[in-house]
């Protein structure tokens, strides 16, 4: 069973994610916090399979304290439910190491078939987002398309790849071996069909905004 932790300010929101997620016999509600001091001592305590959070909470600094959980807690997958549009902020948060982005206006649907992905070990991304980017330039809709196709442990190899981090340092914060990371580094080249690792970073920063 996984373990599931929510954080959002709003208590209507809350309320509604548990009521969604109560009857899932795959998951457990550890934690439910409204800001973002609450949310680490629940993070330490529970250690969450995942963790659905709106990147906007009391005490919280936005993008930073995404990477800062996923630096801290690598093997929680967060999932971003947020107020904000996702053709701004999604593959930002799915480059930061958040497992997938879901706006509030989503419907019960996609938010079950998100969760569902992400207990899986799979990344989320709206089918809908696709449209956001039609004016893109194509190599960028297609990079996007394979890069979707990532495992959440692949995408964390690949953030911490694109910040400049050596495998011993990927291994050392995975909790990993050197040579299973090379293998990652293989697979991700093989994967977004890069032909070298500076390739491989640059394909990973087209999805960097400011």
């Amino acid at each position: 069973m996984k373990k599931v932790v929510i954080a959002d300010h709003h208590p209507i929101v809350r309320k509604g994610i548990s009521c969604i997620l109560k009857n899932d016999v795959n998951l457990s509600i550890v934690g439910i916090v409204d800001n973002g001091s609450d949310l680490y001592k629940n993070l330490e305590e529970h250690k969450p399979d995942i963790l659905i959070m709106e990147i906007d909470m009391p005490h919280t600094n936005g993008f930073y304290e995404l990477r800062n959980i996923k630096e801290k807690f690598p093997e929680t997958s967060v999932l971003i439910f947020s107020v904000h549009p996702e053709e701004i902020y999604a593959l930002r948060s799915i480059k930061l190491g958040a497992a997938g982005y879901l706006p509030k206006t989503a419907s019960q649907k996609t938010f079950l078939e998100a969760i569902k992905l992400i207990r899986e070990g799979g990344i989320f991304i709206n089918e809908e987002l696709n449209s956001a980017f039609t004016n893109r330039n194509i190599g960028e809709i297609n990079a996007m398309s394979r890069y979707k196709k990532l495992s959440s442990r692949e995408i964390e190899v690949l953030n911490m790849l694109s910040n400049g981090k050596r495998n011993k340092d990927i291994a050392t914060a995975l909790g990993i071996n050197e040579k299973t990371v090379s293998t990652y580094k293989t697979r991700l080249l093989k994967k977004l069909k890069a032909d070298n690792l500076a390739d491989l970073i640059h394909q990973a920063r087209i999805f960097q905004f400011s």
